[in-house]
């Protein structure tokens, strides 16, 4: 499986570091996985398909070819901000209750999401 996901990270320009803070995998299990310490549990696995846009069955090698759910993004930025939405739960309810809103409420929900940023630095 290691080496599948090897591959996944040159193919899609990615690093270990980066899908562990997209899919909230530490490195550390990345590593175990790697030295064989540890077999990866299948919630897992899920988030790292999810992310790279292939099936579970594609990871663990038993799909010949890549599962094609790779859409078409407009470029590398919506791609990852789409795959973040995917596999964080609190993200996609968040895009999910704006779907009805408003421009205005948005916008309203914009600012005091700057604000909070700004507050907390």
């Amino acid at each position: 499986m290691y080496e599948i996901f090897e591959q996944l990270l040159q193919k899609n320009g990615a690093t270990p570091y980066k899908v562990s803070k997209a899919t909230g995998i530490s490195q550390t299990t990345f590593s175990s996985w790697k030295q064989g310490k540890l077999t990866p549990k299948i919630d897992k696995m899920q988030k790292i398909a999810d992310y790279f846009g292939v099936s579970v069955d594609y990871l663990m090698g038993n799909e010949v070819e890549e599962n094609k759910k790779n859409y078409y993004y407009l470029d590398e930025e919506a791609r990852d901000v789409l795959r973040e939405i995917k596999i964080n739960d609190k993200l996609r309810v968040l895009v999910d209750a704006t779907k009805k809103l408003e421009p205005s409420d948005i916008e309203f929900i914009i600012n005091m999401a700057k604000k909070l940023k700004k507050d907390n630095k």
